[in-house]
């Protein structure tokens, strides 16, 4: 009987999850090549052959080039300062690195383009620069802002890399006479090599999938990528799904390929550097003058990727009146007052936010313990198709999701009509985010002895005692904390309802988005303070959380 309910379970599982992501993606794939209800591959060569698309591919790439030379460029130095020198001590550096990553990237290019632009921040502290810096518009500028967001990625991967390699490896070269140059090369960058292509082919992959700051900056320099031009196809009139669907085909299997490339690597290009045997830490000493120099390098590296993008957002939010910008007496909180009070929508779309956010949260939690169960309980092949079945959202761009669910629930709106409700958003959201519940729930399920649940059934308990009694509350941590990442993420997310949220209905991102366009920024600017502070506040709070309890379990 048992069998049977857990076969039943499974069943309806995979159900839900080919609703939520296998049909969706699939219709992608078919839209682009099925037209009027017949086979046309000649409509995807027209698509591609389109004045512009070629460009906008080709920009794609040099993009996504360009940023994984700059993240490397911040990333690895950053990286040996607090692995390889006495920083590494400073545990709370690492904190503190991960907030440009947590800060929504359409929100922090928004700081930049304030800051740089004509009669901008930097004009008024600088008067000697009244039209800014006309350079930042340009792609230099494009690469700056992305490259400060997602060099942390790069760093956080060199850095536990570097931790892992045996000082007594440079010994032994130092011994046999090497010099430190020799050592470098010889040593210390070939075992880092796997690490770092692992760490550029998902920098590159990140790049070419971001949506928020290609559309805030790169549209208004005029640089086109795979997502700007996607979008516009899905949402700007005329509209066409089928030429979407296209774009997002080809996006797919760009990722897709990198994905694999990065898995070859990954079998083959890796060094089993930690034994049985144990492993002290050799943190090199710096001179006073190289203190300085990590200091300083690291300090103007947060500045540009934190502090720039913040005190444009907070001082923009704060300011009366725009024409007088940062002069005394030109600061208020009544931007903050008609946010939460008389504003067109703002309460509204906070509470719309947070609803949807809090209903795909809960869903995530459901289906992806449900997930991680049930893979522990079904054959190793089966159990592996369902676990890859709800990963799948990891390896792919938001946007192609959010276009094959938009065609999906619109093909079925006659049989379920969820789409053009918050329904969709709800559905969107959970189908984007439930690898975040499954890799937490995986993580606490890992951390489970195996003796615990033996002992539960040598006492005489059934599959759903011990699950109620054992299971779930060791469990429970590891679900909280995936509903709490989903929650946050899903409060801040942009694609989905940019593209998928009815015409009167609002959230956090798009109200921000219509603020900014429309000449409200301070308005705009006093909501993204907000979200910042939820999104990030929240986050760090998980952070310093997991590492309070990974050190008590020490």
């Amino acid at each position: 009987m048992e069998k049977r309910w857990r076969w039943l379970l499974s069943l309806a599982l995979a159900a839900v999850l080919i609703l939520l992501i296998g049909a969706p993606l699939a219709d992608v794939f078919v839209k682009a090549v099925v037209i009027d209800d017949r086979l046309a591959l000649s409509y995807a060569q027209e698509t591609l052959a389109e004045p512009g698309n070629g460009r906008m591919i080709i920009n794609s790439l040099v993009l996504g080039v360009l940023v994984v030379l700059g993240s490397t460029v911040l990333g690895v130095p950053a990286a040996y300062l607090l692995a390889r020198t006495e920083l590494a001590r400073k545990r709370w550096l690492d904190v503190l690195f991960l907030v440009p990553f947590m800060t929504p990237p359409y929100i922090a290019s928004m700081g930049w383009i304030l800051f740089m632009q004509k009669r901008g921040l930097f004009a008024q502290l600088f008067p000697v620069f009244p039209n800014g810096i006309p350079a930042f518009f340009t792609l230099g500028g494009l690469v700056l802002v992305m490259s400060l967001h997602i060099f942390p990625f790069l760093m956080v991967l060199l850095k536990n890399a570097m931790l892992r390699l045996p000082p007594s490896l440079e010994e032994a070269g130092a011994v046999n006479g090497a010099g430190p140059c020799l050592r470098l090369r010889k040593i210390f960058l070939p075992l880092l090599t796997g690490n770092y292509a692992i760490g550029a082919l998902l920098v590159f992959v990140k790049t070419i999938s971001e949506y928020g700051t290609p559309y805030t900056l790169g549209r208004r320099i005029g640089f086109d990528v795979f997502t700007t031009h996607i979008h516009r196809y899905a949402a700007i009139a005329p509209i066409s799904f089928g030429k979407a669907a296209v774009l997002a085909s080809v996006l797919t299997g760009i990722c897709l390929l990198l994905w694999l490339v990065q898995d070859f690597i990954t079998r083959h290009h890796q060094y089993a550097l930690v034994g049985g045997k144990g492993q002290r830490q050799a943190f090199k000493k710096l001179s006073p003058l190289g203190r300085i120099g990590a200091w300083g390098f690291l300090g103007g590296i947060y500045f540009l990727a934190v502090g720039i993008p913040y005190f444009s957002v907070i001082s923009t939010s704060l300011i009366r009146l725009r024409g007088y910008g940062l002069a005394a007496g030109n600061f208020t909180f009544q931007h903050y007052q008609e946010l939460l009070g008389t504003s067109d929508g703002a309460l509204e779309a906070i509470g719309n936010s947070f609803a949807i956010a809090g209903a795909a949260a809960t869903l995530c939690a459901v289906l992806g313990t449900a997930a991680v169960l049930l893979v522990q309980s079904l054959p190793l092949r089966l159990g592996k198709i369902l676990e890859g079945l709800s990963l799948v959202p990891e390896m792919l761009p938001g946007i192609v999701l959010v276009i094959g669910l938009m065609l999906f629930w619109n093909d079925l709106y006659e049989v379920l009509p969820l789409y053009n409700t918050r329904a969709i958003l709800v559905v969107g959201y959970t189908a984007l985010f439930l690898p975040y519940t499954v890799q937490y729930v995986t993580s606490a399920y890992g951390q489970i002895s195996g003796n615990l649940l033996a002992a539960g059934r040598v006492f005489g308990g059934s599959r759903f005692y011990i699950f109620r009694k054992i299971t779930f509350p060791l469990l429970l941590r590891g679900i909280g904390a995936g509903w709490m990442m989903t929650f946050i993420i899903s409060a801040r997310e942009l694609v989905a309802p940019s593209l998928m949220a009815p015409p009167d209905t609002l959230v956090i991102s798009t109200f921000i988005l219509r603020e900014f366009e429309q000449g409200s920024v301070s308005l705009g600017m006093a909501m993204a303070v907000l979200c910042m502070v939820l999104t990030t506040g929240i986050l760090l709070a998980l952070r310093l959380g997991k590492g309070k309890a990974s050190s008590g379990e020490n």
